[in-house]
């Protein structure tokens, strides 16, 4: 028998548990020109707004070791034009699409949210809480528990829409936000998004990006997206969404073993159009070499061995 790589996320089903990630996928567009977007287990559309975005000045991109640091902005057209204009190509390419919802007020989320609720070909809705709050001097509605809650409560009440929640990890304790995303309503938490950093040009004595800090991704982020997405896969009874620095099959089976049912894949499609294909390839041959016949099976297997004693017993281990 094939290994079956086929997932169901919040009642969605996926050909594959490899999404898209939000911000470096576009409306998918420009990579349909490279690759046959329905191979795909999901597409994540970027950041929405209510009303159009100009983002941030430029630069904007600024390459670090294993990493890239980016402050884009959320730049987009709006809710209007992407129903408009984007959502009827992205509804035709036979593949579940997942918009990210961004704003600067509750209000502003649950406006956007419910102007897609009965828009053909949305699977679900992604609440981007990494944006700031207007109200409250800029801080990110991730990191404030009780703004956590009202944008996703808000969110809940203005849509039958899956929701995913996607976390910052710029904060001292991911499982406790996320036990605040579920109990407020969220039906899936993913993470993690960008981590906040900088980059100085020596020459000009001046930060690289226009914003001066931007979010760093890649590779280099692994190791702390993997351990934020053990720690939320033990807080929650909901599907996590992992990600941050995958770049193949190897990288993906790591975060389904720390308990992620599905990843998403964002700063190597920069490099390579089609990781995201890469990745599912080489998901399929771990299953294929290790007799290994649903993603399911996968899922959070390292912490059962690890709670079972066959692993290394926590807090004991000699460096």
């Amino acid at each position: 028998m094939e290994p079956d790589t086929s997932v169901t996320i919040c009642g969605i089903r996926m050909k594959n548990p490899v999404m898209a990630a939000s911000g470096t996928f576009g409306y998918g567009r420009e990579y349909g020109e490279v690759f046959d977007l329905s191979k795909m287990g999901a597409i994540v559309v970027k950041g929405t707004t209510l009303k159009p975005r100009m983002g941030n000045p430029p630069p904007r991109l600024a390459e670090t070791p294993c990493g890239l640091l980016n402050s884009v902005g959320l730049e987009n057209p709006g809710i209007d034009v992407f129903i408009e204009r984007e959502l009827p190509y992205l509804r035709g390419l036979g593949v579940p699409v997942i918009v990210n919802v961004a704003g600067e007020t509750p209000e502003e989320y649950a406006e956007v949210s419910k102007r897609l609720d009965k828009a053909p070909g949305v699977a679900a809705l992604e609440v981007n809480v990494s944006c700031p709050n207007v109200k409250k001097g800029g801080m990110a509605f991730g990191t404030d528990p009780e703004a956590l809650k009202e944008v996703i409560s808000s969110v809940r009440r203005s849509t039958s829409l899956p929701l995913i929640t996607k976390l910052s990890p710029n904060v001292s304790d991911i499982g406790f936000l996320a036990r605040v995303a579920t109990n407020a309503g969220s039906d899936a938490i993913s993470l993690i998004n960008t981590l906040l950093g900088m980059a100085i040009d020596v020459n000009t004595m001046k930060p690289v990006l226009g914003a001066v800090f931007g979010g760093l991704s890649g590779p280099a982020v692994k190791p702390v997206a993997l351990r934020m997405v053990w720690e939320v896969s033990s807080a929650v009874r909901v599907p996590v969404i992992g990600m941050g620095g995958i770049t193949s099959g190897t990288d993906a089976v790591e975060f389904l073993l720390a308990g992620a049912s599905a990843v998403a894949v964002g700063s190597a499609t920069l490099v390579r159009p089609d990781a995201c294909l890469e990745v599912v390839r080489g998901i399929w041959e771990f299953m294929k070499e290790k007799g290994v016949m649903t993603v399911g099976e996968l899922v959070g297997a390292a912490k059962r061995k690890v709670d079972s004693g066959a692993g290394c017993p926590r807090g004991t281990r000699d460096f």
